[in-house]
């Protein structure tokens, strides 16, 4: 089969960091670059970390481009409560083998989707900014657009109020252009990523590998796992942002319900909450297939097998 032709919209971030490997790691996928945005740290952070793991995988190749540095309305919200001052804290990573494009990163994937020759898929593992901002100034590029898979939201409760994923929260506005697109739409929410977490026997696989990728993600798990104990009570971080990568990779990974998702934007208590309405009862015709279960090792599996490989194998230039 032809890989799946891959627009990264992202704000690394751990899982970001492993989401990029493992993309750059499959041959399922190819990835055409990366876009980035303001989320688990400021944007020009978040687009100098992704120069950081590109240059860690030997893939200057790869095109980035710098998007938004705050939501389409409000304040930005920066994670950095759970990935450090850098975003990416915790491991030495490589100086950037290359600059950033010189286009926007809304130009870019404009100019990209259309260069194409075949639809593309896009991921969004950030806030939606960047997306939401397409969606609303360019709609010539919908038949362009295969899918968008997005990590945010849940079927249950929040991961920054009681009420709200943190994506979801730093831009609801740039979320419901997504869920209103009409575009075919996967949502991967904390429900199923809270079920990926990277154990003390993933890092150890991470560590065992004999390449500095593998000595890498271990330490970005080690930070990663140590805010996630501290903040959250986790005994193991909840890897998330590589479920929208590996759902692309093995479809049988994860099991999907079709569902009406709608995503609140003015709520005093619930500002980023996402509506799914697994039973039906609202009535509304169905706009997203979510994410419900995941097979956790052959996940990891999956995930481990690609960063080993990025990390043994020279890079195509």
């Amino acid at each position: 089969m032809n890989p799946v032709p891959v627009l990264l919209d992202c704000d690394p971030g751990h899982d970001d960091a492993i989401a990029i490997l493992l993309a750059l790691g499959s041959p399922a996928i190819e990835l055409l670059g990366i876009t980035t945005t303001f989320g688990n740290c400021p944007v020009d952070q978040a687009t100098y970390n992704a120069q950081r793991i590109l240059a860690l995988a030997q893939r200057p190749d790869v095109p980035i481009a710098a998007g938004a540095a705050g939501p389409l309305a409000g304040e930005a919200h920066i994670g950095d409560f759970i990935h450090g001052r850098t975003g990416i804290d915790g491991p030495d990573l490589p100086a950037p083998l290359a600059p950033p494009v010189r286009l926007g990163a809304v130009e870019f994937l404009r100019t990209s989707l259309l260069d194409a020759p075949d639809p593309v898929t896009l991921v969004a593992t950030g806030p939606m900014t960047n997306v939401g901002m397409l969606l609303r100034d360019h709609p010539d590029v919908g038949p362009k657009i295969a899918e968008i898979v997005f990590m945010g939201g849940s079927t249950e409760r929040g991961n920054t109020t009681p009420a709200a994923e943190f994506n979801a929260y730093a831009d609801p506005d740039a979320l419901d252009l997504v869920l209103t697109s009409g575009l075919p739409v996967r949502m991967v929410g904390l429900n199923l990523s809270h079920q990926a977490l990277a154990t003390p026997d993933v890092v150890e696989r991470m560590r065992a590998m004999d390449h500095a990728v593998g000595r890498a993600c271990a330490d970005l798990m080690g930070f990663f796992g140590g805010t996630y104990s501290e903040v959250f009570d986790f005994a193991a971080p909840p890897v998330h942002d590589p479920c929208t990568i590996a759902a692309l990779i093995d479809p049988g990974l994860i099991t999907w319900r079709r569902s009406f998702v709608a995503v609140e934007t003015e709520g005093r208590w619930t500002r980023g909450a996402t509506v799914v309405d697994l039973h039906g009862r609202l009535d509304e015709p169905a706009n997203a297939d979510v994410a419900l279960t995941i097979d956790a090792p052959g996940y990891w599996d999956l995930v481990l097998a690609a960063l080993d490989r990025v990390g043994s194998q020279p890079a195509e230039r």
